[in-house]
């Protein structure tokens, strides 16, 4: 005959805690039995329970009045054309930097369409980084292993993230091109193996440095080995990602009333399509860049809201940076109030905005939706889940882990009620590529907006004639903004 043990007499046999269990705060048998004995399914946690395990949680934590109440329309749009694709890498902060300049090249060189080559800057982020990487190598050679710093390091790498500031490092040193003269390709699309095989490649060249410093060599002569470790890196990246040309040939199709073709009824035939072509043109990727952009990038600053440090304050984030060398990235902490009226001058002066958020928290790819409690799993599970927006930085919750495109904005009595805003996930997610983002939302999830300092107040542009505090490499957010899927 079979005998049963009981559930707490399982749990009795399980585990064996020592005498002192009661006061180091251990999941004892005691309190598993009470936390069993002490739960009892009511009607309600069944119906949830029903629910819940036939079903996605997110479309039953939906709120449909949330969805429903959403009309698509705005007070104002800044005009643009085309959505962008990151497909799978991480490289929305470059697909961001390059959507706040489209609109700009689009118009005002009379274009149908325009993209820039996102694999072409990829190619120098990723040889940049390696670079960084294998200096803070020599930097942190006699670093304990399991020192921090040279932990994050370590962990960091050569990762698909970035901020703006890598944005503009990279297009300040080698200028930009257009999609055609350097596309895409697999591996610039879709990341992780390359990543992989990138990673343990400069591992194994750090180690070599690393033995090295060990006999003895100077920082003179471990750079020389560094310098010879870059040339596999370079011709590593140019297999994945083709080698990124000096100089380039381009035309252009210019945007003309006529490019529709037109039936001619009395012949019934389509007439000839004659298309409006410019010369072709050398250009370098930085004359390239001059002549087709002009923006000063130098002219944007970074805002920033976290109600966790001092309001007011100028910081940068340590080590927060893609190029030895280069500024890390800084900013000026201010109310989020006066963040939303600044972009507002922005939008409404047609200038996009680069701007980072926390997209984990109450967002919709299917409804191209992002509002407070768009997803109600309060109600759903019966819980209490609000935290504030300095709670969460404590907790390592509240950070960007995302960058796109402000494009417009729906007023109300002259207060933003929604802004518009344009992703980088291709024209399938959200509204045709767009998502509307409330103002609500605004307000607890948006962490960063780059804007033209002539919108900025005197007050806030003063505080960054203040010495910056430096936050650690490991603060949330510092790390840069991997925008995944």
């Amino acid at each position: 005959m079979k005998r049963f043990l009981t559930a707490s007499a399982v749990i009795s046999t399980i585990f064996t805690m020592p005498s002192d269990a009661q006061t180091n705060g251990a999941l004892t048998p005691e309190l598993l039995s009470t936390l069993r004995d002490g739960y009892e399914m009511t009607s309600d946690d069944l119906v949830r329970h029903n629910a819940i395990t036939n079903n996605e949680i997110n479309t039953l934590a939906l709120n449909r009045q949330i969805v429903a109440g959403e009309d698509g329309q705005f007070s104002h749009k800044i005009k643009a054309k085309g959505i962008t694709n990151q497909k799978s890498s991480g490289r929305c902060w470059m697909f961001a930097g390059f959507n706040v300049m489209r609109p700009k090249v689009i118009h005002e060189q009379g274009l149908e369409s325009f993209e820039f080559s996102t694999s072409y800057l990829q190619f120098w982020d990723k040889m940049e980084k390696s670079n960084l990487y294998l200096e803070d190598v020599i930097e942190l050679r006699d670093a304990d292993r399991l020192d921090r710093e040279w932990l994050l390091i370590n962990e960091w790498m050569v990762g698909d993230g970035g901020w703006w500031n890598y944005v503009v490092g990279l297009v300040g040193k080698y200028g930009v091109v257009p999609a055609s003269v350097m596309p895409e390709t697999h591996s610039s699309e879709n990341t992780r193996t390359m990543n992989l095989v990138l990673d343990r490649l400069l591992r194994a060249k750090a180690n070599g440095i690393l033995e090295a410093a060990k006999k003895g060599a100077s920082v003179e002569d471990l750079r020389k080995l560094k310098n010879k470790d870059l040339a596999e890196v370079y011709r590593f990246l140019v297999i994945n990602l083709g080698e990124p040309p000096t100089e380039f040939e381009y035309r252009y199709k210019l945007k003309s009333k006529d490019d529709e073709e037109k039936e001619d009824k009395k012949e019934g035939v389509l007439p000839p399509v004659e298309e409006k072509l410019t010369e072709w043109k050398s250009f370098t990727p930085q004359t390239f860049y001059r002549d087709f952009v002009g923006i000063d990038l130098a002219d944007f600053v970074c805002l920033y809201n976290d109600p966790s440090q001092e309001m007011g304050g100028h910081f940068r984030f340590h080590r927060a940076r893609n190029i030895a060398g280069a500024k890390d990235m800084h900013f000026a902490n201010i109310a989020i109030d006066e963040m939303k009226k600044t972009a507002v001058k922005s939008v409404l002066a047609n200038e996009p905005m680069w701007f980072a958020v926390n997209m984990g928290f109450d967002q919709s790819s299917e409804h191209g939706l992002m509002q407070v409690d768009l997803f109600d799993y309060e109600t759903l599970f019966g819980l209490e889940l609000d935290l504030t927006k300095a709670e969460r930085s404590r907790f390592g919750s509240g950070a960007s882990n995302h960058a796109m495109v402000l494009m417009g904005v729906d007023l109300k009595d002259g207060e933003p009620r929604k802004w518009l805003v344009e992703n980088s996930w291709g024209d399938s997610k959200g509204q045709k590529g767009k998502w509307t983002l409330y103002d609500e939302w605004f307000t607890e999830h948006v962490y960063t907006i780059i804007v033209n300092k002539k919108h900025v107040s005197q007050e806030t542009l003063a505080i960054f004639d203040k010495e910056a505090g430096v936050l650690p490499a490991w603060y949330p957010g510092a790390q840069g903004i991997e925008g995944g899927r």
